[in-house]
């Protein structure tokens, strides 16, 4: 099956030289400088991965994700930006993204991340069989195929990472888990910047969870955490 990629640039000869190297390695790309084309160019597309420059002209890449997020919750969503402050990260992730690029960056850097997602992708791919169901944490209710965490009426809709590190807790609830795997199961690898994003996000869970006392998220020193339900 042939990737097809929908990488977004509005600088010309950056954009020339990432698409052709990319068909080289086989993938399909489409090329789009302008924002505001990029979702009529995804819909007609149909990308198995997007690769969004952060600052474009009319729409910006964050909020691009966002939108493809809304019509796809498993898209592969990676941003490339100039910004490297934690919190412009982190709205990266919140808005969709599922990876992102410092530029400048080498052409080796974004085909050996292009590929990380693709095969993280594919194991997240679950049979209908097996799809997660709601799940019962405490006062909650999780769905994670919806990324809601429900407290009676109040209903909080979760990043795309928030699901995916709140279900692996509750894939080991009341057991420890370590702390490189939970890197591993969400990141594919447990380099220092994930390692520092995972942190930001057990903070996350941590206020989410803050009205029920029998919910805590304890780290263990050098091994990883222990997620009780009581």
């Amino acid at each position: 099956m042939s990737i097809r990629i929908l990488y977004v640039e509005d600088e010309p000869h950056l954009g020339k030289i990432v698409k052709e190297t990319l068909e080289q390695q086989g993938y399909i790309v489409y090329h789009e400088n302008d924002g505001a084309k990029v979702i009529e160019a995804y819909k007609s597309f149909k990308p198995t991965l997007c690769v969004l420059d952060v600052m474009l002209p009319h729409v910006d890449g964050f909020t691009l994700g966002k939108s493809i997020r809304s019509i796809d919750t498993s898209m592969p969503i990676i941003y490339l930006t100039a910004k490297s402050q934690t919190e412009d990260l982190m709205k990266g992730f919140d808005m969709g993204g599922t990876d992102y690029i410092k530029k400048p960056f080498s052409l080796e850097e974004l085909i050996a991340r292009i590929n990380n997602q693709l095969q993280l992708a594919r194991k997240l791919i679950k049979p209908e069989s097996v799809k997660a169901e709601s799940i019962s944490i405490g006062k909650f209710i999780f769905h994670p195929d919806l990324y809601q965490l429900c407290n009676g009426s109040n209903e909080l809709r979760l990043s795309h990472r928030e699901a995916q590190l709140l279900h692996q807790f509750c894939l080991h609830k009341n057991e420890v888990i370590e702390r490189k795997d939970l890197l591993i199961a969400i990141w594919g690898d447990d380099s220092f910047f994930n390692s520092r994003t995972l942190d930001v996000y057990i903070r996350k869970l941590r206020d989410y969870f803050a009205s029920d006392d029998g919910i805590q998220i304890i780290t263990l020193k050098g091994k990883g955490y222990h997620f009780r339900v009581n």
